[in-house]
């Protein structure tokens, strides 16, 4: 995996391996977590933009490496299990970093690759992208990636990917919520730099509050979420950052975050 500082605030992970379309093997795995977890820690990293070398976005899971494991003494269950807990920490972690992240994506992004744009918090992908979560093809039912996949898109769409292996293009997933920008391919990079610029441009401190906020309210019932939501505005208020927003758009002014100077 490439690290790479873009300006001050954004860091781009790009998936390195080309040669296998950018599959998930266990080591890039624990590559991309470790990149995450040294993010979150890092409070002058505003935004995540992760993209992948060569070809394509990613092809999911690397079935070679998988298929490889079965001369094992226990037929593959340890590694399999490795690596399948190590990839749902990542996409977990993506949800609790106090940051977004945007997946910026090219050609291909099938199963695992698929369920990473669904765990980014923002996607953009050129008008030639193709999304896929057919592992079906191989005897594999996506269960890990329809995690992610089924709290994107409505249930119909997404039983048609998973039972089917169906592909839908970048329109497609545009229009069901997969995706937030379709773009051509030469405006992908400027169109994922735009949005980042955007978001590296707001508070950290609200970014991280309204964040996890987000995540947890999603799963809750319609009073609870409420509930909750009420007490995470009043603490949002409370926060010198929210003061000093809120003094800025009435005197139409650019804030300076109070939080900025922690950092």
């Amino acid at each position: 995996m490439i690290k790479q500082r873009v300006g001050e605030k954004i860091l781009r992970l790009t998936l390195n391996r080309p040669k296998a379309l950018n599959c998930l093997s266990l080591e890039l795995l624990n590559e991309l977590l470790a990149a995450l977890d040294e993010a979150a820690s890092d409070k002058t990293i505003r935004a995540i933009i992760i993209n992948g070398a060569g070809p394509g976005f990613c092809a999911g899971h690397d079935l070679k490496e998988i298929d490889s494991k079965r001369a094992d003494i226990d037929g593959g269950r340890a590694y399999f299990e490795a690596l399948f807990n190590t990839c749902t920490e990542m996409m977990l972690k993506i949800a609790s970093l106090p940051i977004p992240v945007i997946a910026e994506v090219h050609k291909v992004a099938a199963a695992a690759g698929c369920q990473l744009v669904a765990s980014c918090d923002l996607a953009v992908a050129e008008n030639e992208a193709i999304f896929a979560v057919n592992g079906i093809d191989a005897g594999l039912f996506c269960s890990t990636p329809q995690v992610a996949l089924s709290r994107n898109i409505p249930r119909k769409a997404a039983m048609e990917m998973l039972m089917l292996g169906e592909r839908i293009d970048a329109t497609r997933a545009l229009n069901l919520g997969l995706i937030n920008r379709a773009v051509p391919k030469e405006q992908l990079e400027a169109t994922v730099m735009e949005l980042a610029t955007k978001a590296a441009q707001r508070s950290r401190e609200v970014i991280a509050l309204g964040k996890k906020a987000f995540y947890q309210q999603i799963e809750m019932n319609v009073k609870e979420a409420y509930s909750q939501m009420n007490s995470v505005i009043v603490e949002n208020l409370l926060l010198p950052d929210a003061e000093c927003g809120i003094k800025a758009f009435i005197e139409k002014k650019q804030p300076h975050w109070p939080s900025d100077r922690d950092y």
